[in-house]
């Protein structure tokens, strides 16, 4: 079963072509890595996805409804929820109000109950910061820092903090934009074990950018390769590792398995 399916998708801007024909399917429950060069349209493909970008031509659906026209701010209603490749946080806010901004459309509260924070208002709040320290803040071991405004954080505490955010959103389809990128040895380690337990609690779809080759080869259930905004090769890591087009278009010469695959 195909929780998100995407179809000959294009996407252009002018007379650039960002994305052309593009096919990709993520499986439901399992991880989906796109990968590819710098320029791919790695990025571009996640921007239709989540619905900042309306493609050109080709169709986006979700758990087999078309979801290509729908704008991006009613997509998490319907359980998408993405991490960016640069860190999009609230400085001068805590950890956990961060976190909290990725549960909003799960609230009921209207405008005006939720400006005089009574009755209802105060209840869901409640529920709502309780639920997020122990099922979000707890599993991703952040809740000793609730309190600490984020931008005290160290980097990789920060980018688990936007990830908690995503997970807040309590998603059907997790999009990772390069989750570790700037991160040391030990950190990788870390956010590559708690994708797992992500998708091992939740039975969350994720679909992941990742330029760790080595971290594309552990994680991923399958592979889906970009290059110049074409879908030049889909399958298992093993399969890409020693596809010699994928291993050209990545490394610009064909040769040696990449990176995490034995020759």
């Amino acid at each position: 079963m195909s929780a998100l399916e995407v179809c000959d998708l294009t996407l252009s801007f002018g007379g650039i072509s960002a994305l052309s024909g593009v096919s990709i399917v993520a499986a439901d429950g399992q991880i989906t890595a796109v990968i590819g060069p710098n320029g791919a349209g790695k990025t571009s493909f996640f921007n239709v996805v989540s619905g900042f970008y309306r493609p050109t031509a080709g169709r986006v659906l979700l758990d087999g409804r078309d979801i290509t026209a729908l704008p991006p701010h009613r997509r998490p209603a319907l359980g998408i929820a993405r991490t960016f490749q640069n860190i999009a946080l609230f400085h001068g806010m805590t950890v956990l109000d961060n976190i909290k901004l990725g549960a909003h459309t799960q609230l009921q509260t209207g405008l005006f109950g939720a400006g005089l924070f009574l009755g209802h208002a105060r209840r869901e709040e409640a529920e709502l910061t309780r639920r997020i320290q122990s099922d979000v803040a707890g599993f991703l071991e952040l809740d000793t820092h609730a309190d600490k405004e984020v931008q005290d954080l160290p980097y990789g505490l920060q980018r688990r903090v936007e990830l908690a955010r995503a997970l807040a959103a309590r998603p059907k389809l997790l999009l990772l934009d390069e989750p570790v990128a700037g991160m040391n040895r030990e950190e990788k380690q870390a956010m590559s074990r708690l994708i797992l337990d992500i998708r091992r609690q939740w039975g969350t779809t994720i679909l992941l950018i990742e330029h760790d080759m080595g971290m594309v080869m552990d994680l991923s259930d399958h592979v889906a390769v970009l290059n110049f905004g074409r879908c030049i090769a889909t399958g298992t890591p093993d399969e890409m590792g020693r596809n010699q087009e994928v291993i050209s278009a990545y490394l610009g010469e064909p040769g040696a398995p990449l990176a995490g695959q034995a020759a």
